[in-house]
């Protein structure tokens, strides 16, 4: 007996090792996974924000809503977030009415809302997607022009 351990000890590290690798690669998954839904959370709070940016810039509001879907959709690819169906953009552009009267203080509200799957990870008991939405308000800017002659 050269190494001090008793007899009875053989082996168990290796059993050790058999009941910690699972449940070490069940830890590591759901790191990845909260990983995932951070950053891609931060990423739809960010995208939100900036299309409700660039409604409000928009001279009416039907270009509103084309401005906030296609600057929301492009920054989303460009962030390589995997939304389902490429996401959904809605915009309340209901204050540019006002703003052309001339009332202050209008808003336009901008919700991006992006599906992403996360079954790819292959842990038990998760859903096969997670939703993320966020909500973003931006005043009219009220020197935007109208369009109209100078």
């Amino acid at each position: 007996m050269g190494s001090g351990r008793a007899p009875r000890d053989r082996g168990s590290a290796t059993l050790e090792m058999a009941i910690l690798a699972p449940v070490m690669l069940l830890l590591i998954s759901f790191m990845v996974l909260a990983g995932r839904v951070a950053v891609a959370g931060n990423t739809v709070t960010t995208v939100a924000g900036n299309a409700a940016r660039e409604a409000s810039l928009a001279r009416s509001a039907g270009a509103a809503s084309a401005a906030a879907a296609s600057s929301a959709r492009a920054a989303l690819a460009a962030q390589s977030i995997q939304c389902q169906n490429g996401g959904t953009v809605a915009v309340d552009a209901s204050g540019f009415g006002a703003a052309a009267r001339g009332v202050p203080g209008q808003v336009v509200v901008v919700t991006v809302d992006c599906v992403v799957p996360v079954s790819d990870l292959g842990l038990p008991a998760m859903p096969g997607t997670r939703t993320l939405s966020d909500r973003a308000v931006s005043p009219i800017d009220p020197n935007r022009s109208t369009g109209g002659a100078p």
